[in-house]
């Protein structure tokens, strides 16, 4: 007990010592920082927080800890890694983690994607196949190429040309002028039939000699995971391939298993250009990202110019790509890819039965082990809770209360309010019919609070 209450003292001091001191990533000036949760370890589906409260890990620490939280072959792959090489980088060097790594991606990438080029985050991931996108127009001789259409409300990083991509005005704005050439077209949530012929006419206005690329997601997070109509995908390769533009599969979070794919793409019939990763890759046991890309560029950039003009420190860390590697191997061996498969309509059905008992949900969607319910901010007589009220009960009373039950997701309004799912790959069915129940209990409580409100006057 002593040794308890010795760690708990130590976690509280650090907590009130650095308060002050980290800044948090997108969390909002507005909130007590010190009261938030400090989560201190992980098991399985589920993390603990310092004062000892368990969670449902229902967002898989933002979309990444595939394989779960604890590991222990996968701390061991790493320090045994660093026994022998801890660190060197793959700028003229190559190290066998690397290697070995890239090979792998060979074998397991769609269709005929065979290079990769590794980084240390899905920004930079992004980031690179902006980069590459415009230098191979140029080293293919069209060097008027360096526009890239992307989606509205669809989120793709926060380096300066990802963030360009990005299709989140007001997460632009504080950055501004950015950078020019990036256009932005509706996503599938906003004109599911229009969608691909939308991308067609903004290559025609680009005019055409002068786009370099579309980057789209899988399924878009931004706007709470949307699925495309059927034949999204395959339309939109052929009007990339007609009009010589190249088609960039956005993977950072559909990859790995999220879609019950490696790359998530494959699942609807189409091969892009090349595809960026990060996050699952490594299950976030250590930071990586990467793009793999097919024939058609390499070709032309190991022909026609001395080197592809890029690089970073870490890219290919021989750490990362060893946990990278066993992160796969869990993958495999464990037939997680499988296990998204066979319960994608047991995870739906879940959600879909708890949001049949609340008018507030709108609709159900997703995929795999990546599901999104949509909110209605309504008063019960149909009028649009906005203002001061919206930010009490949707962006307070909601998420707390999904924290106070127990689970960890999302709730999110790029567009319009959803909760986000994206549990790891090794979650049964008693996991995700927890998700759902906890959901269940957050909405009776919202409903609740808001339905004493509309009384009350």
């Amino acid at each position: 007990m002593d040794v308890m209450r010795g760690f708990e003292e130590r976690i509280e001091g650090a907590r009130l010592a650095g308060v002050e001191n980290l800044m948090l990533h997108f969390t909002p000036n507005s909130e007590d920082w010190s009261k938030l949760p400090v989560i201190v370890s992980g098991k399985g589906c589920y993390v603990t927080d310092d004062k000892g409260r368990s969670y449902v890990d229902g967002l898989a620490g933002l979309f990444t800890t595939q394989v779960g939280n604890g590991r222990t072959e996968i701390a061991e792959a790493a320090a045994g890694q660093m026994k022998d090489l801890g660190f060197f980088p793959n700028w003229s060097f190559q190290h066998p983690n690397s290697l070995e790594l890239a090979e792998k991606l060979a074998q397991i990438a769609p269709g005929d994607l065979d290079t990769s080029f590794f980084v240390s985050s899905g920004s930079e991931a992004v980031e690179t196949a902006i980069k590459l996108a415009r230098q191979y127009h140029k080293a293919n001789g069209d060097a008027e190429r360096y526009k890239v259409i992307s989606r509205k409300v669809a989120y793709h990083g926060t380096t300066l040309g990802a963030l360009s991509a990005t299709g989140l005005p007001a997460f632009k704005a504080p950055f501004e002028p950015l950078l020019q050439g990036f256009a932005h077209v509706p996503n599938t949530h906003q004109d599911s039939e229009g969608a691909a012929d939308a991308i067609e006419e903004a290559i025609d206005f680009g005019p055409p000699e002068t786009v370099a690329a579309v980057i789209l997601e899988p399924v878009q997070n931004g706007g709470g995971c949307l699925v495309p109509p059927e034949g999204y995908w395959k339309r939109v390769r052929e009007i990339c391939d007609r009009h010589g533009v190249l088609l960039i599969s956005d993977g950072v979070i559909c990859a790995f298993g999220r879609l019950g794919e490696w790359f998530g793409v494959e699942r609807f019939g189409a091969v892009p250009d090349m595809t960026t990763f990060a996050k699952g890759v490594t299950s976030g046991y250590s930071p990586m990202g990467g793009l793999v890309v097919g024939p058609r560029i390499t070709k032309t950039m190991r022909e026609n110019v001395s080197m592809f003009m890029h690089g970073s420190t870490f890219g290919g860390h021989p750490v990362s790509a060893a946990v990278a590697l066993e992160n796969i191997k869990i993958i495999e061996r464990e037939k997680l890819l499988d296990n998204v498969h066979a319960l994608e309509e047991h995870f739906g059905d879940e959600l879909k039965r708890m949001a049949a008992e609340h008018s507030l949900v709108r609709e159900v969607r997703g995929m795999g082990f990546f599901w999104g319910v949509e909110i209605r901010t309504e008063w019960p007589d149909g009028t649009p809770i906005t203002g001061q009220d919206y930010q009490k009960y949707f962006k307070g009373v909601l998420p707390q209360s999904l924290l106070k039950n127990g689970l960890i997701c999302r709730f999110d309004d790029k567009e319009d309010p959803v909760i986000q799912y994206a549990p790891a790959l090794i979650a049964d069915r008693e996991v995700l019919s927890r998700i759902a129940e906890i959901t269940d209990q957050a909405l009776s409580e919202l409903e609740h609070e808001i339905n004493h409100r509309r009384n009350r006057g």
